[in-house]
Protein backbone atom coordinates (compact mmCIF):
# COMPACT_ATOMS: atom_id res chain seq x y z
CA UNK A 1 0.00 0.00 0.00
CA UNK A 2 1.16 3.34 -0.55
CA UNK A 3 -0.29 7.00 -0.02
CA UNK A 4 0.57 9.79 -2.04
CA UNK A 5 0.67 13.23 -0.84
CA UNK A 6 0.37 16.74 -2.64
CA UNK A 7 1.86 18.92 -0.57
CA UNK A 8 2.87 21.56 -3.85
CA UNK A 9 0.42 22.93 -6.20
CA UNK A 10 2.60 22.36 -9.08
CA UNK A 11 1.40 18.99 -8.71
CA UNK A 12 -2.03 19.97 -9.33
CA UNK A 13 -1.40 20.31 -13.51
CA UNK A 14 -0.32 16.79 -13.43
CA UNK A 15 -3.80 14.87 -12.71
CA UNK A 16 -2.45 11.09 -13.97
CA UNK A 17 0.29 11.93 -11.41
CA UNK A 18 -0.76 9.69 -7.94
CA UNK A 19 -1.99 6.83 -10.10
CA UNK A 20 1.19 7.07 -12.17
CA UNK A 21 3.15 6.40 -8.69
CA UNK A 22 0.80 3.72 -7.46
CA UNK A 23 1.40 2.11 -10.78
CA UNK A 24 4.89 1.86 -10.48
CA UNK A 25 5.58 1.04 -7.40
CA UNK A 26 3.45 -2.42 -7.27
CA UNK A 27 5.34 -3.38 -10.57
CA UNK A 28 8.24 -2.63 -8.50
CA UNK A 29 7.09 -4.56 -5.30
CA UNK A 30 6.50 -7.45 -7.88
CA UNK A 31 9.89 -8.00 -9.75
CA UNK A 32 11.79 -6.62 -6.84
CA UNK A 33 9.99 -9.73 -4.98
CA UNK A 34 10.95 -8.00 -1.45
CA UNK A 35 9.60 -10.04 1.08
CA UNK A 36 8.06 -7.30 3.27
CA UNK A 37 4.84 -8.81 3.62
CA UNK A 38 2.30 -6.35 3.94
CA UNK A 39 3.84 -2.88 4.07
CA UNK A 40 2.91 0.68 3.40
CA UNK A 41 5.09 4.00 2.26
CA UNK A 42 4.57 7.46 1.24
CA UNK A 43 5.43 9.70 -1.33
CA UNK A 44 5.08 13.35 -0.81
CA UNK A 45 4.81 15.16 -3.92
CA UNK A 46 6.51 19.04 -3.20
CA UNK A 47 8.08 21.38 -5.05
CA UNK A 48 12.16 22.58 -5.10
CA UNK A 49 11.57 24.53 -2.06
CA UNK A 50 10.33 21.58 -0.34
CA UNK A 51 12.70 19.17 -1.74
CA UNK A 52 15.87 21.83 -0.85
CA UNK A 53 15.18 21.99 2.67
CA UNK A 54 14.42 17.51 3.25
CA UNK A 55 18.23 17.65 1.35
CA UNK A 56 19.38 20.35 3.19
CA UNK A 57 18.18 18.67 6.67
CA UNK A 58 18.72 15.58 6.32
CA UNK A 59 21.93 14.94 3.86
CA UNK A 60 23.70 18.31 4.37
CA UNK A 61 22.86 19.64 0.64
CA UNK A 62 21.40 22.83 0.22
CA UNK A 63 19.90 22.41 -3.07
CA UNK A 64 16.93 20.65 -5.10
CA UNK A 65 17.56 17.29 -6.58
CA UNK A 66 14.85 15.12 -8.16
CA UNK A 67 13.70 12.27 -5.72
CA UNK A 68 14.70 11.64 -2.06
CA UNK A 69 14.25 8.19 -0.17
CA UNK A 70 13.74 8.06 4.03
CA UNK A 71 13.78 4.25 4.82
CA UNK A 72 11.94 3.49 8.29
CA UNK A 73 13.83 1.77 10.71
CA UNK A 74 12.83 -1.71 10.48
CA UNK A 75 11.38 -3.65 14.15
CA UNK A 76 13.63 -6.43 14.53
CA UNK A 77 11.58 -9.98 15.97
CA UNK A 78 8.70 -11.69 14.60
CA UNK A 79 5.65 -9.68 13.47
CA UNK A 80 2.95 -10.87 15.31
CA UNK A 81 -0.93 -11.53 13.41
CA UNK A 82 -2.25 -8.18 14.11
CA UNK A 83 0.53 -6.09 13.91
CA UNK A 84 0.16 -2.68 11.37
CA UNK A 85 1.50 -3.21 7.91
CA UNK A 86 4.81 -2.65 7.95
CA UNK A 87 6.60 0.92 7.30
CA UNK A 88 8.87 0.91 4.60
CA UNK A 89 9.49 4.34 4.18
CA UNK A 90 8.58 7.75 2.85
CA UNK A 91 9.63 8.78 -1.09
CA UNK A 92 9.65 12.70 -1.74
CA UNK A 93 9.47 13.70 -5.43
CA UNK A 94 10.33 17.78 -6.84
CA UNK A 95 7.79 19.06 -9.47
CA UNK A 96 10.19 21.34 -11.08
CA UNK A 97 13.64 19.04 -10.79
CA UNK A 98 11.65 16.23 -12.51
CA UNK A 99 9.98 18.62 -14.57
CA UNK A 100 12.94 20.19 -15.93
CA UNK A 101 15.19 16.72 -16.23
CA UNK A 102 12.53 14.74 -18.28
CA UNK A 103 12.03 17.96 -20.45
CA UNK A 104 15.87 18.01 -21.21
CA UNK A 105 15.75 14.77 -21.82
CA UNK A 106 12.99 14.13 -23.93
CA UNK A 107 11.36 12.05 -22.06
CA UNK A 108 7.67 11.86 -20.95
CA UNK A 109 6.54 12.89 -18.08
CA UNK A 110 5.04 9.67 -16.75
CA UNK A 111 8.03 8.21 -18.10
CA UNK A 112 10.34 10.15 -15.72
CA UNK A 113 7.71 10.13 -12.43
CA UNK A 114 7.82 6.49 -12.94
CA UNK A 115 11.67 6.13 -12.82
CA UNK A 116 11.69 8.33 -9.91
CA UNK A 117 9.08 6.44 -7.65
CA UNK A 118 11.03 2.94 -8.83
CA UNK A 119 14.48 4.28 -7.85
CA UNK A 120 12.88 5.76 -4.46
CA UNK A 121 11.09 3.02 -3.73
CA UNK A 122 14.22 0.22 -4.32
CA UNK A 123 16.40 2.74 -2.02
CA UNK A 124 13.53 2.16 0.88
CA UNK A 125 13.89 -1.89 0.34
CA UNK A 126 17.80 -1.54 0.42
CA UNK A 127 19.41 -1.21 -3.06
CA UNK A 128 22.00 2.06 -3.13
CA UNK A 129 24.27 2.87 -5.63
CA UNK A 130 27.39 4.04 -3.55
CA UNK A 131 29.49 1.84 -5.70
CA UNK A 132 29.46 0.85 -9.21
CA UNK A 133 28.88 -2.68 -9.05
CA UNK A 134 25.70 -1.35 -6.53
CA UNK A 135 24.68 0.62 -8.71
CA UNK A 136 24.42 -1.38 -11.97
CA UNK A 137 22.43 -3.95 -9.82
CA UNK A 138 20.10 -1.46 -8.81
CA UNK A 139 20.29 0.37 -12.85
CA UNK A 140 19.04 -3.34 -13.88
CA UNK A 141 16.62 -3.23 -11.82
CA UNK A 142 15.04 -0.34 -12.54
CA UNK A 143 15.23 -0.77 -16.02
CA UNK A 144 13.62 -4.22 -15.62
CA UNK A 145 10.99 -2.90 -13.88
CA UNK A 146 10.23 0.34 -16.42
CA UNK A 147 10.38 -2.13 -19.36
CA UNK A 148 7.38 -4.21 -17.95
CA UNK A 149 5.23 -0.79 -17.16
CA UNK A 150 6.22 -0.37 -21.79
CA UNK A 151 9.08 2.20 -20.77
CA UNK A 152 12.41 2.47 -22.24
CA UNK A 153 15.78 2.00 -20.54
CA UNK A 154 16.01 5.61 -18.77
CA UNK A 155 19.85 4.73 -19.02
CA UNK A 156 20.22 4.10 -23.06
CA UNK A 157 21.65 7.62 -23.46
CA UNK A 158 24.03 7.46 -20.50
CA UNK A 159 25.45 4.21 -21.48
CA UNK A 160 25.77 5.85 -25.13
CA UNK A 161 27.92 8.41 -24.05
CA UNK A 162 25.69 11.19 -24.49
CA UNK A 163 24.68 11.71 -20.41
CA UNK A 164 27.66 10.52 -18.23
CA UNK A 165 26.08 11.43 -15.42
CA UNK A 166 24.40 8.65 -12.85
CA UNK A 167 21.12 9.56 -11.14
CA UNK A 168 21.75 11.21 -7.37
Amino acid sequence: MSDVLIVAECWQAEADAEAVIHRAIATAAEIANADHGEAELAVMLTDDEGIRTLNSNWRGIDKPTNVLSFPALQPTGPRGPDEAPRMLGDIAIAYQTMRKEADDEQKPFEHHLSHLAVHGYLHLIGYDHENDADADTMEGLETEILAQLGMPDPYAERDSGKDPERMD
